[in-house]
């Protein structure tokens, strides 16, 4: 047994150090092809800092009357596209997902459209939609809503597949119709995780739709782009900072919100 161990544990130690090996080599050989320059990123940091103390701080408080507004217009895409997001994605899943398809056909087209959606970028689809409807807010809820269906219906779809499957056959055993499944056995079992992960996607989104605005997409993204052709850095990174307070309270409140219901 002694002898067992002691080859187990050499195997193991092989392959830890292996991996390491195999990591570090990938992030060297990536780096030179990338051209990074570890030492030339550690002669510019003073540089950096100084242009960011010089021009970016203090913040510019007067600017608040004009965040405001494309302020809310980033919260209500990212609202607008969670929700309808959310509402084609619990369809989409429940055609997809092995439990509740109608048809096996139903889950290789859904899944192979939703792979399609979710591995585009918002920022990919917004450069795609702004030459066919123009700068502004429509572009940029369409992207995160195209973002949303791909991410959501990939979640839903796992969260349906991790149900039991007892309540699903008892229902269908006394002849409970396919709408009676899905009301009675497999929406009461799976609607926490949706609900969470829904709100998981809302915060994404809020990140997501400041910088889609920056490229045509609307909201405060637009805004801080604005200022930075400007050089108005101290506007720009006020609007940055009343961003991450944004995110921090959504996540904050929706963090609380999954502990409560799962």
């Amino acid at each position: 047994m002694d002898s067992t161990y002691i080859a187990l544990k050499k195997e193991k130690s092989f392959y830890t150090w292996a991996g390491a090996a195999l990591i570090l080599l990938t992030t060297i050989g990536t780096g030179h092809m990338s051209e990074f320059d570890l030492l030339e990123a550690i002669r510019v940091m003073p540089g950096i800092a100084d242009f960011i103390l010089t021009d970016f701080l203090p913040p510019a408080i007067q600017a608040m009357p004009q965040i405001i507004s494309p302020l809310l217009d980033t919260f209500y895409m990212a609202i607008v596209s969670t929700i309808s997001g959310a509402l084609v994605s619990i369809f989409l899943a429940l055609l997809g997902a092995t439990p509740t398809m109608p048809h096996p056909i139903f889950k290789y087209f859904i899944r192979a459209f939703v792979s399609l959606l979710r591995n585009v970028p918002e920022l990919a689809w917004t450069l795609i939609l702004v030459p066919a409807f123009g700068i502004g807010k429509f572009v940029g809820m369409l992207a995160l809503f195209l973002g949303s269906v791909g991410t959501m219906t990939r979640f839903f779809t796992e969260s349906i597949e991790e149900i039991d499957l007892g309540g699903i056959e008892a229902i269908r055993s006394v002849g409970g119709s396919y709408w009676q499944t899905l009301k009675n056995g497999v929406i009461p079992q799976c609607m926490p995780r949706i609900i969470s992960w829904t709100l998981y996607n809302m915060e994404l989104n809020i990140r997501a739709s400041t910088i889609i605005g920056m490229v045509g997409g609307g909201g405060i993204g637009l805004y801080i782009q604005y200022t930075i052709k400007l050089f108005r850095y101290d506007y720009a990174f006020m609007a940055i900072l009343i961003v991450g307070m944004l995110v921090l309270g959504i996540e904050l409140v929706s963090k609380k919100i999954r502990e409560a219901i799962l």
